[in-house]
C-alpha cells in the first residue's frame, strides 16, 4: 500500500510526461542486472539453503557460508554494476528505441544513479533470508516502507533543485537504509557476523550456484512481462508511465496476495521437504494456491468493478488528468482479469524453491516467455498499449498452467 502512495506522488509530479517514462523505464537495466547475476530475490535460495543448514544443526556453517557468498557476490556484483554504468547510453537506445534523443539522455542518467542500489537489494536479501528461516516477517514488512519512503522523501527534499533525479536519488537512498541496513541490523541481533571470506571450495557457495544458475540463466515471464511492455511500450509517448501506473495499482492487492502469501509460506514448505514429509507439504502447497487463487478472483472482480473510480481519486492531480485516468483504468481492468493466476503462480514457483529445484520452473518459465513474446508483439503492432495489457494476461496465463 505504500509503494502505492509512492506511485501516486510520481503521478502528481511528473504524470505521462517525458520525465516519468524515462524514470520509470531507468529501473529495467538494474533489474536486469539483479535478475541475470544473482538470479533475481536472493533470498529465494537462501531461505533453502540456511533452512538445510539450520534443520541439520550446521548453523554455523551456514554463518561462514552467508560470509563467503556474500563477498564473493559483492565482487562480482560490484564489478558489474561499474560495466553496466558504462554501457547504460547503449543499453537505452537499443531496448528503448522509441525514445528521443532527450529522453534517452534523461533516462541513462537516471539509470546510472539507481545501478548501485542493486548491491544493497542483494545483501538485503542475504540477512533477510536468516530472518524468514527464523520466522521473523516483521522486518520484511518494514524495509519496503523504508524503501518507498525514500524515493517520496528525496522528492519532496530535492525536486525544486534536481528534478526527476531526486526520485532516483532518493530510491537509492531508501535501498540503503531499509532492504540493506534494516535486514541486516536485526540479522546481527539474531547472532549473524558477517566476516569478509572468500573461499571457493565453500559447500554452501557451490549450493547456492547450483540453485541459482537456473535462475540467472533462465528468464521467466513473472519478470520478463514488464520488461518486454517497457519495450514496445517506448515508441508511444506517455504508454510507459499509464502502463507502469495501472500495473502498480494492480500490483498492490497481488502484494497482499501472491508476494507476501509466497514469502511467508516458503519457510514453511522448505522445512516440509527438508523433514521428507512429502504428502504434508503437497497438501499445503495445493492448499495455499487454492486459498490465493480463490481470493484472487474476488479481488479482481472488485477492482474492474472500482478500477475508474479508484484511479480518479488516487491518481488525479498535479499532472495527471482526468484523460490520463481514463487510459490508466482501461489498462487496469485488463490486468486485473489475471489476479488470481498471479497468484497462484507465486506459490507453485515457491513451492519448487523451497524443494530445492529451480531446473523446472526456471525451464518452463523461459519457454514461455519465448513463445509469448511474439504475442506481446502481435497485439502491440494490431491493438497499440492496449494489446501489450491483453498480451500480458495471455502470458501470464501460459505461464501458471505451465508451472501448475
Amino acid at each position: 500500500m505504500f509503494g502505492l502512495v509512492r506511485n501516486m506522488y510520481i503521478a502528481w509530479l511528473f504524470g505521462r510526461g517525458m520525465e516519468a517514462d524515462a524514470f520509470l523505464a531507468a529501473f529495467q537495466l538494474p533489474d536486469m542486472l539483479s535478475y541475470f547475476l544473482v538470479g533475481g530475490a536472493a533470498s529465494i535460495t537462501f531461505v533453502t539453503i540456511l533452512t538445510q543448514y539450520r534443520d541439520a544443526g550446521r548453523e554455523e556453517e551456514g554463518e561462514r557460508s552467508l560470509s563467503v557468498i556474500l563477498t564473493t557476490m559483492f565482487l562480482v556484483l560490484g564489478s558489474m554494476v561499474v560495466i553496466a554504468e558504462i554501457l547504460a547510453p547503449w543499453y537505452v537506445h537499443w531496448w528503448f528505441n522509441g525514445f528521443d534523443a532527450e529522453k534517452a539522455a534523461l533516462c541513462v542518467s537516471l539509470t546510472r544513479i539507481l545501478l548501485p542500489a542493486q548491491l544493497f537489494f542483494f545483501a538485503g536479501g542475504v540477512f533477510g533470508a536468516v530472518l524468514l528461516v527464523r520466522k521473523q516477517f516483521n522486518v520484511q514488512a518494514v524495509a519496503p516502507l523504508i524503501y518507498n519512503l525514500g524515493t517520496i522523501v528525496g522528492g519532496l527534499l530535492l525536486v525544486k533543485k534536481l528534478g526527476v533525479s531526486s526520485l532516483a536519488l532518493g530510491t537509492v537512498a531508501g535501498a540503503l537504509v531499509g532492504p540493506f541496513l534494516l535486514n541486516a541490523v536485526f540479522a546481527r541481533r539474531a547472532g549473524v557476523r558477517y566476516r569478509p571470506i572468500l573461499d571457493w571450495h565453500d559447500e554452501g557457495l557451490h549450493e547456492w550456484v547450483r540453485l541459482s544458475l537456473p535462475l540467472i540463466i533462465g528468464v521467466s515471464l513473472v519478470t520478463a512481462d514488464n520488461w518486454i511492455i517497457g519495450h514496445f511500450a517506448s515508441t508511444t509517448s506517455g504508454a510507459i508511465s499509464l502502463m507502469t501506473y495501472a500495473k502498480r495499482l494492480f500490483t498492490a492487492p497481488m502484494a497482499v496476495l501472491a508476494q507476501a502469501a509466497g514469502a511467508a509460506s516458503m519457510p514453511f514448505f522448505a522445512s516440509l521437504w527438508a523433514k521428507e514429509s512429502h504428502f504434508e507439504f503437497a497438501t499445503k502447497v495445493a492448499d495455499s494456491v487454492s486459498r490465493v487463487a480463490c481470493l484472487g478472483l474476488l479481488a479482481a472482480s472488485a477492482m474492474m468493478a472500482l478500477g475508474r473510480p479508484a484511479i480518479d481519486l488516487l491518481f488525479v492531480g498535479g499532472r495527471f488528468s482526468v484523460s490520463d485516468a481514463r487510459e490508466c483504468a482501461a489498462y487496469f481492468a485488463i490486468f486485473s482479469l489475471s489476479m488470481f493466476l498471479w497468484s497462484a503462480q507465486a506459490i507453485y514457483s515457491r513451492a519448487f524453491y523451497a524443494a530445492g529445484n529451480t531446473v523446472v520452473p526456471m525451464a518452463a518459465g523461459t519457454v514461455v516467455t519465448w513463445v509469448a513474446l511474439p504475442i506481446y508483439g502481435g497485439l502491440y503492432h494490431g491493438y497499440g498499449a492496449m494489446g501489450l495489457a491483453v498480451a500480458s494476461d495471455i502470458g501470464i496465463t501460459l505461464q501458471t498452467v505451465t508451472i501448475a
